[in-house]
Formats: structure tokens, C-alpha cells, sequence
């Protein structure tokens, strides 16, 4: 893997230059890295499912993500689709957090406003750290007490849907303020609407798919948001790129 953007600092990329480059800010209240890989072409899925995009090149910069973050964010909807659950971090990933002075997993915090997140979800029950659901007064209270019931703390925050800066507020509250965001595209337009995003971390994959599938934010009509472009890493014909959101 190389690093071709900043120019000053362009040639081969080590591990210790990964963890340099997709570390968090240690100074930072709260800082909302969003990750997704699309195609040349825009897609984020194949068949419903994102897995399809990953190659290798993704695969050594996704998992730093987990492996230096708090908590995870994923919206309902994806977390339902992609099938979450806890997943086993390599040895290296352990090594990292212990170095980092984390806990050994990550808890994830699920985004939703009841119906998405059916209490018998993985995300819900196949996890050994409590999941965190953020929701909203919407949300029945049956539902929240299913959620309750399996091991997960429910944070309400909003009324008739999920108030994001309020809800990442009591997360960094928690201590829990680097967050790792796994999506989907309506949380991150979500998230780009409610001005809560700090980072984008984007690999485009080198495949070209057309399709309907979606794109990486939807939902939500924006102003245009300027990006500034942190780093730019290729390896195998993939770009992998981080944007900080002026």
C-alpha cells in the first residue's frame, strides 16, 4: 500500500503509519468517523449487501476503525441487512486497543425509531458487551422493554426521530466519544444533516457496477458540504481516501 496524497509524505505506507493516519483525534470531544466502501460508479451494495465491494486493500484500513473506536454506530436497517453481531478482533486488533487503553470490544450503538430493530436481531443477541440503542419517544414502550430484556441499554433521544447530537452527546458523556460509524446511508445523511460528522473514511472499490443501486448518504436534501481531503492510499487499482468535513 502507498500513500500518494499529502505529496510530502507520499511512498510506501506502514502499519504504524495505518494507526497514525485512521487514529482519532486524542484531543476531541466527539469525533464521527464515517466509513463506507462504494464502487467507481457510486453503488454501496450488491444484492442488499456491502460485503461484495471489500477486497483486500479495504480489509487492512476497515478494521482499524473498530480496533481504535469507542463504540460503533450502525443504523438498524443495516445492522438487520449486514446481519451485525460482535465480531471476534484479530490479535493484532486486541494488541491495538490494549496499547490504546480500550476495552477488549467496542460496544455498538444501534440508531433507530422502533419498527427497524426487531428484538431478536444479532446485533442484539449475539453480542457479549450490552448493545446500545438509541431511539426516540416514538418507539413503543413494548419495544424498548423487548430491547431491555435482552441485555441492551436503551438511550431516548428525540420524539418522533433520533436526535443525533443529543444522543452523541450522552455517548461522549459515557466516554465513549470516538465513534466508528459503519452506516447505512440514511444514517449518514442523517448525520451530515444534523452537522454531527466529523470524517469520512471512503474506499472505492475498483468495479463498476450501474444498477439502482444507492449511494453512500440518502434521505436528506443538503447544501452542498465542502470536503477536505486528509489522505489518499492506493493499493491493487482501489483508492482509499479520508475527507474531514469543514
Amino acid at each position: 500500500m502507498r500513500q500518494i496524497w499529502p505529496a510530502e509524505r507520499a511512498g510506501d505506507v506502514s502499519e504504524s503509519d495505518l494507526l497514525r493516519l485512521y487514529g482519532f483525534p486524542a484531543d476531541a470531544h466527539r469525533w464521527l468517523a464515517v466509513n463506507f466502501v462504494s464502487s467507481a460508479d457510486g453503488a454501496v451494495e450488491v444484492a442488499g449487501r456491502s460485503r461484495a465491494l471489500t477486497n483486500s486493500a479495504d480489509r487492512k484500513v476497515y478494521p482499524l476503525g473498530a480496533a481504535l473506536a469507542d463504540v460503533l454506530l450502525v443504523g438498524a436497517a443495516t445492522a438487520v441487512a449486514e446481519r451485525f453481531g460482535e465480531a471476534a478482533h484479530a490479535d493484532w486488533q486486541l494488541a491495538v486497543r490494549r496499547a490504546q487503553g480500550l476495552a477488549e470490544v467496542a460496544p455498538i450503538a444501534v440508531v433507530t425509531t422502533g419498527a427497524s430493530l426487531p428484538p431478536d436481531a444479532p446485533v442484539l443477541t449475539k453480542v457479549s458487551t450490552p448493545t446500545i440503542v438509541l431511539t426516540c419517544a416514538a418507539a413503543s414502550a413494548e419495544r424498548r422493554a423487548a430491547w431491555q430484556a435482552t441485555g441492551a441499554r436503551v438511550l431516548v433521544h428525540g420524539t418522533t426521530s433520533v436526535d443525533l447530537p443529543s444522543a452523541l452527546n450522552e455517548l461522549a458523556e459515557l466516554g465513549l466519544r470516538r465513534i466508528h460509524c459503519d452506516g447505512g446511508p440514511r444514517l449518514f445523511g442523517a448525520a451530515l444533516a444534523a452537522g454531527v460528522v466529523d470524517e469520512l473514511r471512503l474506499t472505492i472499490a475498483p468495479l463498476l457496477l450501474a444498477g439502482a443501486a444507492g449511494r453512500i448518504a440518502a434521505g436528506y436534501d443538503l447544501d452542498p458540504r465542502r470536503l477536505r481531503l486528509a489522505s489518499a492510499l492506493t493499493e491493487d487499482d482501489t483508492l482509499l481516501l479520508r475527507y474531514l468535513l469543514d
